[in-house]
């Protein structure tokens, strides 16, 4: 069907805050991109995620929302399902294919079945230690996976209850951190290289890699390293030869494309001492505060932020 043509000024909400653990960061998220669309001519609004939002939408009819919400309900797939209620066009990727992307077992095991490598995983609920015995299910997972592991919540970003566990003694205080932010932890293998983050945008129906993002910190890749200057460091484009560079950004357009995603996402990737690009998760609202990596690739590509953003509007309200 055609669409119609997309307004010289168009009328845009972008929706931020949430009552997920990420609030804050998908507050800053929305200010900034707020902030580039409206020096792009774009007339835009920022609504959290409350009980005036359907009236809101109902009443105001904008042509687009930008959700930016980080965590549950922002990622799962659900707020998309209510925009697809009202009608609402909506930015980014669609309710189910987000549902798939947001479980990080469910996204590995999709990609893994496209010919993507990623690190050996279980998935394990916090009930099934207390049946089972959490000692004799800790001793299984380190005689199967080996050590170091990565636990993690199965569902969730920003590095929220993410433990890297180098001995078998500080698994059981990294099963505390996870369970603390989900009821399912996924244990992976852990991979030792340079970690990366592969921005795409889809501007005209065919995915594009931004250049890679390397993340250096001094420890742990947490919510603190990721969200308060100084502890990390980004080299934007990534300090990889060429041949690995377009490696990782293969990989990323695979996921993007396996997965099913829509107009940008983000890829988190170790690339081992072999040049193998490992597949951790990927995310359908990447962070876009100060130090978010998709726009950090972004600018390396040689993009204008706000000029890029109000092609991604653009992108959306043409129905591609």
């Amino acid at each position: 069907m055609p669409h119609d043509p997309v307004p010289a000024s168009p009328r845009v909400v972008v929706l931020a805050g949430g009552l997920s653990h990420e609030r804050d960061v998908s507050l800053r998220s929305g200010r900034r991109v707020a902030e580039a669309l409206r020096s792009a001519g774009v007339d835009v609004s920022v609504h959290d995620v409350d009980a005036d939002l359907v009236p809101a939408l109902v009443e105001t009819r904008p042509d687009l929302v930008w959700p930016l919400l980080h965590g549950a309900s922002g990622e799962d797939g659900s707020v998309r399902d209510v925009l697809e209620l009202l009608d609402v066009p909506s930015l980014g990727t669609g309710p189910r294919a987000s549902r798939v992307a947001w479980s990080k077992p469910i996204a590995k095991t999709t990609v893994t079945r496209a010919g993507l490598a990623t690190p050996e995983f279980v998935t394990l609920p916090q009930s099934l230690f207390r049946e089972l015995g959490a000692g004799r299910v800790m001793d299984a997972v380190v005689a199967k996976l080996g050590l170091p592991l990565v636990v993690k919540p199965s569902r969730g970003g920003s590095a929220l209850g993410v433990t890297l566990v180098r001995t078998a003694e500080e698994l059981p205080g990294a099963m505390v951190a996870c369970f603390a932010y989900g009821d399912t932890a996924l244990i992976e293998r852990a991979v030792e290289g340079v970690e990366v983050a592969v921005g795409v945008v889809d501007l005209d129906g065919s995915p594009v890699a931004l250049p890679a993002v390397e993340v250096v910190t001094d420890g742990p890749y947490d919510y603190d390293a990721r969200y308060n200057p100084g502890r990390t460091e980004y080299f934007a484009p990534a300090r990889l030869p060429d041949d690995l560079a377009a490696r990782a950004a293969e990989t990323a357009v695979a996921a993007h494309q396996v997965l099913g995603l829509r107009h940008l996402s983000r890829t988190d990737l170790i690339i081992d001492a072999d040049g193998q690009p490992w597949f951790l998760e990927v995310n359908v609202a990447p962070g876009m505060t100060e130090t978010s990596l998709f726009p950090q690739g972004a600018e390396a590509g040689g993009h204008h932020l706000p000029t890029l953003y109000r092609r991604l509007v653009e992108a959306g309200l043409s129905g591609r």
